[in-house]
């Protein structure tokens, strides 16, 4: 199963990133496919903080429009949300020790301990710190364009 990072649903939804149409395509084909995908909790959270967030961008987007965004794509017909559960601390442990993780690098450390956790092998992100976490193949869809 994909998951979906924080940087790839900010593109998809802002129209004014350089790396929107890339990002876009790349969530359309998840959300019109046939293949289960996911995006965790974590993501679907800071997304929001980004997009609405107004030294970030000018203008933020409206809260409802930001949430009405990712309300489509939560609601695809394939896609799941995924968090923690039952023996998630082990895994966070595992990716964390394994991957050195400490500082803000935990935040990625959790979203791959929470995609692994839950049958993730493949994530879609930008951000190469996932690296660290051999276990989650990385996949940046604007490099593949």
């Amino acid at each position: 199963m994909r998951a979906v990072d924080t940087n790839i649903l900010v593109y998809a939804h802002r129209e004014d990133s350089p790396f929107h149409e890339a990002a876009l395509d790349a969530m359309l084909r998840l959300a019109n496919g046939s293949a289960r995908w996911a995006i965790p909790w974590p993501c679907v959270h800071e997304f929001f903080a980004i997009v609405t967030h107004p030294r970030i961008y000018d203008p933020p987007s409206p809260p409802d429009i930001a949430l009405a965004a990712m309300r489509q794509w939560i609601e695809s017909p394939q896609c799941e949300t995924i968090g923690e559960g039952p023996g998630y601390f082990d895994r966070l442990r595992e990716v964390a020790l394994t991957a050195q993780a400490t500082g803000p690098l935990i935040h990625d450390a959790r979203i791959a301990a929470i995609c692994l956790h839950n049958g993730v092998t493949e994530l879609l992100s930008c951000d190469r710190d996932f690296s660290r976490f051999g276990r989650l193949k990385v996949v940046n869809p604007l490099l593949s364009r």
